[in-house]
């Protein structure tokens, strides 16, 4: 099996190598970093190639058993009592839910889990250390004026989009929903599993709204960067992990008013946002709209914050360790996401973490494998 793998990425990289030449000139451009460690590179794409994932597994049912398709991911999620909170099972329940809303080819990139990870970081990332207030407790998103801060602008869609949700289950609490939905949508885009716990209460007016800037500004630089996240009581490495989930999704005109994606795969988690930054070239747009970078091929992009994090070398350092070392990525991430959506959560003091499906670690990997295979190959 590993002699087969190492063949068929060999075959892909000297096929995205020419391909990178010709369209560029720049080998870099397409080609990934081989992974150390021994581990395959991920590339978990459950857009647009989802139904062609299915219909071949329906062909294959030995690659099913060999590739572990069989064992459920596993999320963490809070046992709690029936008195307090929803039972474990119906949050297994409801992460069925979530699934089941990610694949849309309607949507960008056939795929709703980044707008969803987006719309948990920012109901989560307006939290004030000092003041105590902000944070996905009380999902204040739902309310004028923070909902039409500039900072959220298109996350109506994914407010809407899991009303659906909140209608099945009336009982949670929305803070509960965006938050899960954001973990979820993390480890079914190929990323890490995130410990999570439901506990949050929803504020009852807009009086509970935090002010305008709160969140990062993609425009500024590195004292910026530092000041946004420091208020919320993250050090270096946990700013430079974080901003790491740019891996996923695109920038919209209309939204943020700066266009393209920062990876060749936006539907899929993986540390190839520090890779393009440290191997890509990258040099300022022309055109009409606000400054952003762009690669030679201008298909990707950057934007200042962004290049913030290799021009200061105190952020550098931590961009490179993890442009090198996946899984280390991935465990930071998860520490660095779940501390990110419990900032100024009080939670139950009985509270404690268990799996709402079997699963193990190896059957994920070999999961990713696969899938990442078929999403090469139907480029």
């Amino acid at each position: 099996m590993l002699t087969t793998r190492r063949l068929l990425f060999k075959a892909i990289k000297e096929s995205r190598k020419t391909r990178a030449n010709t369209n560029s000139g720049n080998s870099l451009v397409a080609v990934r970093r081989v992974r150390r460690n021994n581990r395959s590179q991920r590339n978990y794409y459950r857009g647009s190639h989802a139904q062609t994932h299915q219909n071949f597994s329906s062909r294959a049912p030995y690659i099913l058993l060999a590739g572990g398709f069989a064992a459920a991911s596993t999320l963490l999620v809070s046992q709690v009592s029936a008195d307090d909170h929803h039972q474990k099972d119906e949050w297994a329940d409801i992460r069925k839910d979530v699934v089941s809303l990610l694949h849309d080819s309607n949507w960008d990139d056939q795929s709703w889990g980044p707008v969803l990870v987006r719309l948990a970081w920012h109901a989560s990332g307006t939290y004030d250390k000092d003041s105590k207030t902000g944070g996905s407790t009380g999902a204040t998103m739902r309310f004028g004026p923070e909902s039409s801060h500039g900072a959220n602008s298109g996350l109506a869609h994914a407010r809407e989009r899991l009303e659906v949700i909140k209608k099945k289950h009336p009982n949670i609490s929305y803070g509960d929903l965006w938050t899960f939905a954001g973990a979820v949508a993390i480890e079914e885009m190929g990323g890490p599993k995130i410990p999570w716990r439901p506990g949050r209460k929803d504020a009852e007016n807009e009086s509970a709204c935090p002010p305008d800037g709160r969140l990062p500004d993609a425009s500024k630089g590195a004292s910026h960067v530092r000041d946004i996240f420091y208020r919320m009581g993250f050090d270096d490495r946990e700013i430079v992990a974080l901003v790491g989930a740019h891996a996923l999704g695109r920038c919209h005109t209309d939204r943020s008013g700066y266009t393209g994606p920062w990876t060749r795969s936006p539907t899929t988690f993986s540390n190839d946002y520090f890779v393009q930054l440290l191997e890509n070239k990258w040099t300022p747009k022309k055109w009409d709209g606000p400054l952003q970078y762009e690669d030679p091929s201008g298909e990707l992009m950057m934007l200042p914050a962004d290049l913030a994090l290799i021009q200061d070398e105190r952020f550098k350092k931590y961009v490179k360790m993890y442009a090198e070392d996946e899984d280390l990525y991935f465990k930071d991430f998860a520490a660095a996401f779940a501390k990110l959506m419990e900032l100024g959560v009080s939670f139950s003091p009985s509270s404690s973490s268990t799996s709402t499906s079997s699963g193990s670690h190896h059957d994920s990997d070999e999961k990713r494998w696969w899938q990442k295979l078929f999403s090469v190959f139907n480029k």
